[in-house]
């Protein structure tokens, strides 16, 4: 793709997913790092629902690092391996009022040294929580770039690396959330072609029958309004 190409492609899907933004609840950096580390293998709904409780009682990291597996377990158990899940955080707690006066760091190499933090979690939670360029990769991102034709890994340490080559730091925070929103709500497994705004720019949709009928021009765009109202929608309906 040429820089104007993805360029339009990001546009896009700006327009596309204009309220993109983490689906996690949270009030401070240290609840969106609890938060995404419970997200591991989860849907985000399903953490919203066990995160209020769990904030209440353990408000910040000295909080947080005092529980014990059997006190912690029960709470964080809808969200699936909460064994490991209770020992990353009390593990991820204990580090942070260790090594870093019970606040999270601002630091990339830093947070990827805690329990149960990889770079993708890191990179939610700078770009979210810190307002520090990230650009978070999951499943979703790989699948979507991919098919789009951004990047040819399935590597998501190195698709990180092409996908910020493509874009300014200012743009990757959001980027990764309106891709991860197309793979949930149109890039799905079996993709939603024919309501995908990036079609006509896809490597996927050029090469495969469902396509076809994206390829073809739009009567005219969708206004504002309805736009709003679709993804305001679609967001009520969360899907991992």
């Amino acid at each position: 793709m040429t820089p104007s190409d993805v360029k339009d492609v990001f546009d896009r899907l700006d327009g596309h997913h204009p309220h993109a933004d983490t689906e996690l609840h949270y009030q401070n950096a240290f609840q969106l790092l609890t938060a995404t580390i419970l997200s591991a293998q989860c849907t985000d709904a399903r953490v919203n629902m066990v995160t209020p409780a769990l904030f209440k009682k353990y408000p910040n990291a000295a909080a947080l690092a005092k529980a014990s597996p059997a006190e912690l377990e029960p709470q964080i158990q809808t969200t699936g391996f909460f064994r490991m899940k209770a020992k990353n955080l009390i593990g991820m707690a204990a580090a942070l009022v260790r090594d870093h006066h019970g606040e999270v760091p601002k630091d990339m190499d830093a947070l990827v040294a805690l329990p149960g933090v990889g770079r993708k979690t890191a990179n939610v939670v700078l770009g979210h929580a810190m307002g520090i360029p990230g650009f978070p990769v999951d499943r979703h991102v790989l699948r979507v770039a991919a098919r789009i034709g951004l990047i040819d890994t399935d590597d998501a340490v190195k698709a990180e690396s092409e996908l910020c080559a493509l874009l300014p730091p200012a743009r990757w925070t959001r980027a990764s959330d309106t891709l991860i929103l197309h793979g949930r709500r149109i890039c799905k497994p079996k993709p939603l072609c024919d309501r995908c705004d990036v079609a006509p720019l896809c490597a996927y949709a050029r090469t495969h029958a469902g396509g076809a009928r994206a390829m073809a021009p739009r009567s005219a765009p969708r206004s504002s309004k309805s736009r709003t109202s679709k993804s305001r929608t679609s967001e009520s309906r969360t899907s991992k």
